[in-house]
C-alpha cells in the first residue's frame, strides 16, 4: 500500500515549509515535493506606495537578508529617477552588502548547516543544533558569532540598526560614514578573514572525512545564473547575467539586468506559495537553474580577492568541465563567498575616499519602469517598480533568490529522499538528510511573496470575559 511521509515543519531554515514523500507499494520513493506554506503578499501592498518609500518598506520582507532588499529596492529607485551614483555613495552601498554577506553566511553555515556536518546527521537531534556546537565546540561557535557580529556592526553604523537598515535611498545614501568607523572596523578585519580562512578549513576536513557522501549528495545536472563583472569575476552588487547550462556552455552572456525577461519567465503551482522561475528557452521545469553561491561561482572565472580566489581554483578543481554539482559543496562556495566579501571590506576601508560627503545624486526626472538587481546572499534578486507619474506604485514585481532555487530544492529533496528511502524503512536521520537537501540552498521562505487562489483568513473577535463573540471566516 502507498503511504505518504510528512516532514512539517522543516527546521534550522528561515520561514515556514513543508516536505511530503510519497512511497509506491514497495516503500520506495515515487514522488517529494516542497511546499512554501507562508505568504508576504509585498508585490500587491506596495502598490499606491511612492517608490521613495520602497528602500524601507521591503527590507521588512526578512530579517535575515534585509540589505539586500533595500539595495535592490533603492537601485530600482535608482533606475526610476534616472541616475548614476556618486563614487562614494557606489563604495558604501558595497560595504553594507559585503557586510550583509559576512553576517548572513556566518549565520548559516556556523547555526543552521554545522550541526549535521560536525556532529553528524544522525546524531541525537537534541544535540544537533547550535547548542550542541557551542557544548561540543566552544571556540568555533565563538568564532561564527564574532563573524555575525562584525558584519551587524557595520550594518548598523551606516543604517542605524543591524536589522532593516535606513542607509540607502534612491539616487545615493543619506549619510556619509564617519572616519572614526573606518577606523574601528579595519582594526578587526584581519581577525575577520582568518575566521573566514578558518571555517573554510572545517568546511575541507569534512569533505576528505567524507568525499564520498559530499560529492554525492544531492547531486543533480541544472544550468546556473548570476552576475559578474567586467572581469568575469563573481560580482555581489553590479554586472551582468550569466547563464551556463549543466555543462558548463555559456548559454546567455553579457545580458544587462534590466532585461532579465527576456531569459527568465515565472510559473505557479496550487501546492506552494513560491513561484517557479525558469530559463524560459528551454521551457518548465526543463529551464531549472540555480542561484546563490553554487550558482555564482559556477557561472564566473575567479574572485577579485587573493585568498578567495585561491580558494575558488581548488573548488572548481572539483568538478567536471568546472561546474560542481553536488549540492553540499554550496557550503564550500556559501564560505569562500564570506572570505571574498571579507576581503573586500579590508579594501573598500583602506581607500579614504569612502568617508566623503559627496554621497547624493538629485533628479527631477521620473521614469516610468525601475529595475534593481543584486545578487543577495542566497542568489539573484530582482525588484521591478512600474510608477505613474507622481512616482507611486503601479504594479511591482519581485523575483527573489530563494524563487530561483525552488525547482532545484525540490529535485534535491527528491534525489535524497529516493537514495536513502528503501521498502519503506525510514529513520530519524534519514529525514534529517532530506532537510539537509534543503538547508544546502539557506532559503528564506519569507522572502516568498507570491500566492496563487484563495488565502483562507480567520478572525475571532472576543468579549472583556474572553469569550468568543463572532468568527469571521473569508
Amino acid at each position: 500500500m502507498s503511504k505518504k511521509i510528512v516532514i512539517e515543519p522543516v527546521t534550522r531554515l528561515e520561514g515556514h515549509g513543508k516536505v511530503t514523500i510519497h512511497l509506491n507499494d514497495r516503500g520506495n520513493v515515487d514522488r517529494a515535493k516542497f511546499h512554501v506554506t507562508q505568504i508576504r503578499g509585498f508585490e500587491k501592498f506596495c502598490e499606491g506606495r511612492l517608490f521613495w518609500e520602497m528602500p524601507v518598506i521591503t527590507p521588512r520582507i526578512c530579517g535575515i537578508c534585509p540589505v539586500s532588499h533595500h539595495l535592490a529596492s533603492a537601485k530600482a529607485g535608482d533606475a526610476i529617477l534616472g541616475v548614476k551614483l556618486t563614487p562614494t555613495a557606489e563604495k558604501l552601498r558595497r560595504l553594507i552588502h559585503m557586510a550583509q554577506y559576512v553576517q548572513s553566511h556566518a549565520l548559516h553555515f556556523f547555526h543552521l548547516a554545522s550541526p549535521d556536518l560536525l556532529l553528524g546527521m544522525d546524531a541525537d537531534p537534541a544535540k544537533r543544533n547550535i547548542i550542541g556546537i557551542i557544548a561540543e565546540m566552544p571556540e568555533i561557535a565563538k568564532r561564527g558569532v564574532r563573524l555575525r557580529a562584525f558584519g551587524q556592526k557595520i550594518i548598523e553604523a551606516m543604517g542605524e540598526k543591524k536589522v532593516h537598515p535606513n542607509a540607502a535611498i534612491p539616487g545615493g545614501m543619506n549619510k556619509a560614514l564617519p572616519p572614526e568607523k573606518r577606523g574601528e572596523i579595519l582594526e578587526q578585519i584581519d581577525e575577520v578573514i582568518a575566521d573566514g580562512q578558518l571555517a573554510i578549513d572545517l568546511f575541507k576536513e569534512y569533505c576528505a572525512r567524507d568525499r564520498g557522501v559530499v560529492a554525492s549528495f544531492a547531486n543533480f545536472k541544472s544550468a546556473y545564473l548570476g552576475l559578474v563583472d567586467h572581469r568575469e569575476n563573481v560580482e555581489y552588487y553590479d554586472g551582468k547575467l550569466r547563464l551556463k547550462d549543466r555543462d558548463g556552455f555559456t548559454l546567455e552572456d553579457g545580458v544587462a539586468p534590466e532585461d532579465y525577461l527576456s531569459i527568465i519567465e515565472e510559473r505557479v503551482e496550487d501546492w506552494s506559495y513560491l513561484k517557479f522561475p525558469y530559463y524560459k528557452k528551454l521551457g518548465y521545469p526543463g529551464g531549472m537553474y540555480r542561484v546563490g553561491p553554487l550558482g555564482r561561482l559556477n557561472v564566473a572565472d575567479g574572485c577579485d580577492t587573493p585568498l578567495a580566489d585561491k580558494e575558488f581554483s581548488e573548488f572548481k578543481a572539483l568538478g567536471d568541465r568546472g561546474v560542481v554539482a553536488g549540492s553540499l559543496y554550496y557550503h564550500y562556495a556559501r564560505l569562500i563567498e564570506m572570505l571574498n566579501c571579507a576581503e573586500k571590506i579590508k579594501s573598500l576601508l583602506q581607500d579614504e575616499t569612502i568617508c566623503g560627503q559627496d554621497i547624493w545624486v538629485d533628479s527631477n526626472r521620473i521614469n516610468e519602469e525601475g529595475i534593481g538587481v543584486i545578487e543577495a546572499p542566497r542568489g539573484t534578486l530582482f525588484h521591478h517598480y512600474w510608477v505613474d507619474r507622481g512616482g507611486r506604485i503601479r504594479k511591482a514585481n519581485l523575483i527573489v533568490a530563494t524563487g530561483h532555487n525552488n525547482l532545484a530544492m525540490n529535485r534535491a529533496v527528491y534525489e535524497v529522499a529516493r537514495e536513502f528511502i528503501h521498502d519503506g524503512q525510514i529513520s530519524e536521520g534519514i529525514l534529517n538528510r532530506v532537510e539537509i537537501a534543503i538547508r544546502c540552498y539557506d532559503p528564506c521562505l519569507s522572502c516568498s511573496s507570491h500566492a496563487l487562489g484563495h488565502m483562507p483568513l480567520e478572525i475571532a473577535i472576543y468579549e472583556p470575559d474572553s469569550s468568543i463573540r463572532e468568527v469571521l471566516r473569508s
